[in-house]
């Protein structure tokens, strides 16, 4: 198997080493050979734990979509008043994704999601209180968004960092998958139940709540998870052969890093703009549907796509399929064929027809979970986190031009086929790129050999 990968995607010999060390399956309860990977059991249970972190996460993210048509009401809010908060997050989101993935690359991810939780589960439940505050209310609810980007900017990049670190290569794209998973789970539990305490209790009800778990969350995992399992990261064989400045130099030469960053931009702004706006969008086409039936059944049917994905491409690794074959196939159900369920959103269709594509639409975006998500630590694992964050920071930077102009692009058309032209517009582009440029080859050592950028 590790020859295999040596011989289609050109790793040294010291890289070698590391994958028929990480890429070997394990018995239950045995220690693993690479001293810094989770042993089965323990893997098990961060999987689960950091599975219910991405549901809390995405959770306390989904709660302004959700309210944000009450709010508007109430606050006498526009379209692109509106796309204004909605865009905060993203502006506070870009300023901690490379400070997270560098700091858990150097001292390990655990406690900085553990802390990042905290945070944002405090942010979450205050933001009501800010509400009530004074008469700036577009401004302070701009900038609880602000905060809430900032706390949860560093929780992807320490992910990352710690899929590097402690989970071997086969098994990387399942706990990727499994993460997206969550994502998808916690946009369903903040929609469906979110849905109907809005429509019980109002929209302060939804922050209490998401805060209050969030904060749990972070308090259980401290006090049962902490000291066991925390351990500095110390194999040489993760460590980079350069000096950081001379890595992220050669980084920035390296085209299949550009391609990878420029890919997953494009998904990630568009999957941002969906999250901000399918909300709004079915409120006003489809004014005499359920709530709860547009904010859960897309979500719903996007889990087991989420986890079939990462399964698949770990399947496809360990059977011999070489990993940036793996990657690319991956990355082409994520943004190509999901355009293609973009695009039918365009013009008249059923509320039916048009919750079936959204639905297709965020199942087949998690399948890059086996393809640039994990593509980074196949290209630079001794900085995975800190390379991970700057593609997220580089995401949440067009997340923020993209639903800020979807809001202007609403108002101004009265129409949302353009929107979604325009997401059909930026997947294709990135997709292009990927396919055209994208490497699995490891660069940050000596010897590698790929052609640099003149």
């Amino acid at each position: 198997m590790a020859a295999n990968h040596t011989s289609g995607d050109g790793k040294n010999t010291e890289s070698l080493l590391a994958s028929k060390v990480s890429v070997a399956f394990f018995p239950p309860g045995d220690q693993p050979a690479d001293q810094n990977l989770w042993p089965r059991p323990l893997l098990r249970k961060w999987m689960l734990m950091l599975f219910l972190g991405t549901c809390l996460l995405y959770g306390a993210r989904m709660t302004m979509p959700i309210c944000v048509v009450s709010m508007s009401e109430e606050f006498h809010w526009s379209k692109i008043d509106s796309g204004l908060v909605l865009g905060g997050f993203f502006w506070g989101y870009c300023f901690t994704q490379i400070l997270g993935g560098h700091a858990s690359d150097r001292i390990g991810g655990e406690r900085v999601v553990c802390i990042a939780a905290a945070s944002w589960g405090l942010i979450t439940a205050g933001t009501p209180l800010l509400a009530n505050l004074g008469s700036h209310i577009l401004a302070l609810m701009t900038f609880s968004r602000f905060l809430m980007g900032l706390s949860q900017g560093v929780f992807f990049p320490s992910l990352v960092s710690l899929c590097s670190q402690r989970v071997s290569e086969g098994e990387r794209g399942l706990l990727m998958s499994t993460m997206h998973g969550g994502c998808h789970l916690g946009t369903l539990l903040a929609g469906g139940m979110g849905s109907l305490m809005l429509d019980w209790y109002g929209w302060e009800s939804i922050f209490y709540t998401i805060g209050f778990l969030s904060g749990l969350w972070a308090l259980v995992v401290w006090q049962f998870l902490d000291g066991s399992v925390i351990t500095k990261p110390t194999d040489a064989v993760k460590q980079p052969a350069l000096p950081l400045t001379r890595l992220w130099w050669r980084l920035c030469k390296m085209p299949p890093i550009w391609a990878m960053v420029f890919a997953h931009m494009c998904l990630t702004s568009t999957s941002y703009t969906l999250l901000s706006w399918l909300p709004t969008y079915f409120k006003e086409t489809f004014p005499h549907a359920k709530g709860w039936v547009y904010n859960t059944v897309p979500w719903l049917c996007a889990i087991p796509l989420a986890v079939g994905g990462g399964y698949v491409s770990d399947v496809l690794i360990n059977k011999g399929y070489s990993v940036i074959f793996v990657r690319k196939l991956m990355q082409t159900l994520s943004m190509g064929t999901s355009s293609v369920f973009v695009m039918l959103l365009v013009g008249p269709v059923t509320c039916h027809s048009a919750i079936i594509y959204v639905s297709a639409v965020m199942g087949l975006f998690s399948f890059t979970s086996g393809g640039v998500s994990v593509n980074v630590q196949d290209l630079a694992p001794s900085s995975a986190g800190a390379l991970y964050g700057f593609m997220n920071m580089m995401g949440a930077l067009m997340g923020v031009l993209i639903v800020s102009l979807s809001g202007y692009l609403i108002e101004v058309t009265q129409t949302w086929s353009t929107v979604f032209a325009l997401i059909t517009l930026i997947n294709t582009m990135g997709l292009g790129i990927f396919l055209i440029f994208g490497d699995a080859r490891r660069v940050d050592l000596e010897g590698d050999s790929l052609v640099q950028v003149v």
